[in-house]
């Protein structure tokens, strides 16, 4: 079968069709990014992907790191494409060409982070987290750290980290142990141990840079009192150079069931009363600053579920056009009717249209959150800038939680399409299937999304950002409605988001009240329910520009266009009929799930 980890053809219709992202050519800061420009990043990302970086998937997973004495060793065949990936300037794309981005529009990075990290993302880890790291320097950091680390982390010859959880605080952030004293000068005295600490060690980079969460000595308890604080493997000299080693241990790695290719690490700060940080930013301000991290983070998790499942989608597709299995339904009782393609059977087409309009919505909704940040960047008006930003606040729980959970549903049916042979080494369905499942739970498990989005984001600026958000729904339905083929879908799509209009309505008063337990655990629900209508609304609004386009399309775009109304009739005929249900379940709010005795469930 041919390698592809992603579908150009749909890309380019997101890119071009959906965003327009060309048209951010017209403004100074994107000049030189015109649909040419666009075109050729993404054909030189999936040329590295593809060529370099994929190959790397199925040895980089049997092979996995190795640790020894406190030093872990990458796969070999990581090493080549690092490089590659390094000279190409792709670590920070987005960013200032200053401190080595190539400064382009965020929209247009997703495009080759989806083949990047569809090629390998337990590879792409390394260089994801350098970004976010290097994000935290630039945004939180004085001028002096900016010369030092910032250009270092961006071009990839240094990589960071997030260190946040302890082996007594995962989740419940507020609770971590980890101590700073002061040291004079912003230095800091650093003790503690975090654990699940992805690229934390490797042989990649000569030096690994750490954002470390730590509460100086007398702060206040719970989360008011974390401060962030930059502390380098090797101490960095104010001219730049390397130093000595900085007390930052490895103690292990853990044995994953996916993600093999990424070190995941428990880190020692200070065994020997020698690991020294300085202050990012301001005291007891450390949350908030990781915040902006740990949004781009959760984005990155979320591409990287989806980017999975795109490739087994493709993987499944291409399969199912292949494998000769059966005849067909409407000659099962003629004897000498040939097998045909396993594509021609109902039930394989119904699994890949399933995987096929979760992928193209995900992929529209990834895509979309990053343009809302490339659209705030231009605007020039606060009041754009905030409202953009608003949703992205508002998205993000569903780009990351409710999109992983689909993914790996997409990951998991890529494998049923393949039979038996999916769940054998000898085709990649198996290892997507592990890599995937990882996304569900980091960077905030998916239960904590939840709980996000209904416990915060519903109730921010007073709904405001609900309010914006049904604003831009409401608006793709007004254009649909003047369709004839999507008209219906829109009208399907209006009724779905009525009706989760009532449910967020009723869980918000729920949870201001003594039915707050029973309230939140219908959070999960609730974000499925969010989920299933963006995911529409990505449809439809696809849809609505396929209607227009085929009026005008060439032969060979015809079957893309139609493809683009089956999609959104699937959607909303089979899957939003099932969201309607689950939304009266929230609206009746049982609480046989909080009320039962804790014995029982244990017999």
């Amino acid at each position: 079968m041919a390698q592809q980890i992603s579908d150009r053809r749909d890309i380019d219709f997101v890119l071009h069709e959906q965003l327009k992202v060309g048209e951010f050519s017209k403004h100074e800061k994107y000049a030189e990014f015109n649909r040419k420009t666009v075109d050729l990043i993404v054909n030189e990302a999936r040329n590295l992907a593809v060529k370099e970086i994929l190959p790397t998937r199925k040895e980089g997973d049997e092979h996995g790191c190795i640790y020894d004495k406190g030093k872990v060793t990458t796969p070999e065949v990581f090493k080549r494409p690092f490089e590659l990936f390094k000279e190409g300037e792709w670590v920070a794309m987005p960013e200032d060409p200053e401190w080595g981005g190539q400064g382009m529009p965020r929209s247009v990075a997703m495009a080759a982070s989806e083949y990047f990290n569809g090629a390998n993302y337990s590879f792409m880890m390394y260089a994801g987290l350098t970004h976010g790291a290097g994000r935290l320097v630039e945004n939180f950091g004085t001028d002096r750290q900016k010369k030092l680390f910032l250009k270092n982390m961006y071009t990839g010859k240094w990589t960071g980290t997030m260190l946040l959880t302890e082996p007594v605080a995962g989740s419940d952030v507020g609770r971590l142990e980890t101590k700073a004293v002061p040291l004079g000068d912003g230095k800091y005295k650093i003790t503690g141990q975090k654990i699940f600490i992805s690229s934390g060690e490797h042989d990649l980079a000569e030096n690994i840079v750490h954002p470390v969460l730590a509460r100086i000595e007398g702060a206040p308890a719970g989360t008011k009192g974390i401060s962030l604080f930059l502390v380098p493997k090797y101490r960095v000299t104010e001219d730049g150079s390397l130093d000595e080693f900085n007390d930052v241990n490895c103690a292990g790695i853990e044995e994953k069931m996916g993600i093999h290719g990424n070190a995941t690490c428990t880190l020692s700060l200070g065994d020997k009363d020698d690991c020294v940080g300085e202050l990012l930013g301001e005291e007891n301000k450390g949350m908030r600053a990781m915040f902006l991290m740990m949004n781009e983070a959760r984005l990155l998790v979320g591409m990287q579920g989806f980017a999975t499942a795109t490739a087994s989608y493709i993987e499944a597709v291409n399969y199912a056009k292949e494998r000769i299995q059966g005849r067909h339904l409407t000659k099962m009782l003629e004897k000498d009717a040939p097998a045909v393609p396993i594509i021609q059977h109902p039930d394989i087409r119904r699994k890949l249209m399933t995987m096929k309009v979760y992928v193209e919505a995900m992929r529209s909704l990834l895509y979309y959150t990053a343009w809302l940040e490339d659209r705030a960047d231009v605007s020039g008006d606060d009041e754009v800038y905030t409202k953009n930003h608003g949703l992205i606040d508002l998205l993000i729980p569903i780009a990351k939680g409710y999109v992983t959970d689909r993914a790996f549903e997409v990951c998991n049916l890529g494998m049923q399409v393949f039979g038996g042979y999916g769940y054998t080494k000898e085709y990649p369905q198996e290892q997507l299937v592990r890599d995937c499942r990882i996304t569900q739970i980091y960077e905030g498990t998916n239960g904590i999304q939840a709980m996000d989005l209904m416990g915060r984001k519903l109730g921010m600026k007073n709904g405001k950002l609900v309010m914006d958000l049904m604003g831009e729904i409401n608006a793709t339905i007004s254009n649909a409605r003047q369709q004839e083929k999507v008209k219906p879908y829109a009208e399907t799509l209006e009724q779905a988001a009525n009706r989760l209009g009532e449910a967020a309505m009723h869980l918000g008063k729920s949870a201001m009240s003594e039915k707050i337990m029973e309230a939140f655990a219908y959070s999960y629900p609730f974000m499925d329910v969010c989920g299933d209508v963006v995911m529409a609304w990505m449809l439809v609004w696809r849809a609505s520009i396929a209607e227009e386009a085929l009026t005008k399309a060439k032969k060979k775009d015809v079957a893309f266009y139609e493809g683009q109304i089956k999609s959104a009739q699937f959607f909303c005929n089979t899957v939003l009929p099932t969201t309607l249900g689950k939304i009266n379940a929230i609206l009746a709010m049982d609480g046989a799930a909080v009320e039962i005795d804790e014995a029982s469930f244990i017999g």
